[in-house]
């Protein structure tokens, strides 16, 4: 009887021996859907961070606004309520112009060009997200950007009194200019907002509509190609300085897997999903020379705007990227 006792009590103490004594749990928000490839990728960075540090860091993904909604993520790390998270880049523009530097219509609309963007766009990002108490791990983009409605539209006259799902201020002001109603909705919510008619329409990449099953409200997709937001991935800043640096290593090596894996997948889930939209039974099709002669229009507009809001540091950033051309 004492012997029935004493092993498992034995056996239970060698295993606490074993455990890393200064493992850490994270819990790491998300903002999509958990099929989504940016989630994915975030679930595979968790995993490659949990095994690379030999259980020293453990982190939990927790996909499609489940834990926060994706407004409040990027707050929550701030503030320590947990360490680590994912947020679409560009919904902190109001906060700062830099983070709308992704939206900035027709500036670089193919995935080379992009990739120019945001590496004269990185250092400054970083930089403010220091003075934040984050530090930036990883970002992937979106595929390009297009317009889905629920009707047929050849021009921007066509758009007047739309109501459009808007998700940054890029999105806002284009709602504007182009006469349509922005409402603000995010991604988890984007097919009930179409099913009860809180809106009708957005500007987003074919991946977002086919996760969200868009067909079942919306009929047509415009590939206008306007821009490619990017997700990125961020720590509190204090909880990265107490990590040892072999685990900070294992971190960094972990997260540029992420980014190069997510930018593939960007890539090869761009045709994929424009394709499940047209097997959903919408209308897929350029737009026509006479809107994207309007659209273009409006994103000098846009980006002359954008330029002044951000002062010198866009400019910079602006700069750097067309010397990369």
């Amino acid at each position: 009887m004492t012997k029935t006792l004493i092993a498992p009590a034995a056996l239970a103490l060698a295993l606490a021996a074993a455990a890393p004594l200064s493992a850490e749990n994270w819990d790491m928000p998300m903002a999509y859907a958990g099929s989504n490839y940016h989630s994915a990728t975030g679930e595979e960075f968790a995993r490659c961070v949990t095994t690379g540090t030999g259980g020293e860091i453990t982190i939990t993904t927790h996909p499609g606004g489940s834990l926060f909604a994706g407004a409040d993520i990027k707050r929550a790390i701030q503030t320590g309520q947990v360490p680590i998270g994912e947020r679409l880049m560009s919904g902190h523009q109001n906060e700062n112009p830099i983070f709308g530097f992704d939206s900035i219509p027709f500036l670089s609309p193919s995935f080379e060009d992009h990739d120019k963007l945001w590496k004269a766009a990185k250092p400054t990002m970083e930089e403010i997200l220091a003075e934040q108490n984050l530090t930036l791990l990883y970002s992937v983009p979106w595929p390009p950007q297009g317009l889905y409605f629920n009707k047929e539209v050849n021009s921007v006259a066509d758009m007047a009194g739309v109501k459009f799902r808007s998700y940054n201020n890029a999105t806002s002001r284009l709602a504007e200019l182009t006469g349509m109603l922005p409402v603000t909705i995010e991604a988890a919510e984007i097919s009930q907002a179409f099913a009860t008619g809180v809106a009708s329409s957005m500007i987003s990449s074919g991946a977002t509509g086919y996760d969200r099953k868009v067909w079942e409200s919306l009929s047509h997709f415009y590939e206008v190609d306007a821009w490619l937001p990017r997700n990125y991935v961020m720590v509190n800043s204090d909880t990265w300085s107490g990590l040892s640096e072999a685990n900070r290593n294992v971190v960094l090596g972990c997260a540029e897997l992420a980014e190069y894996a997510g930018t593939w997948r960007a890539k090869e889930y761009t045709g994929f999903t424009v394709q499940g939209l047209r097997d959903g039974g919408m209308m897929v099709q350029p737009a026509g020379e006479a809107l994207m002669g309007e659209l273009r229009a409006i994103g000098e507009t846009m980006t002359a705007e954008w330029l002044e809001s951000a002062g010198e540091q866009g400019a910079a950033i602006v700069e750097a990227y067309r010397n990369m051309q």
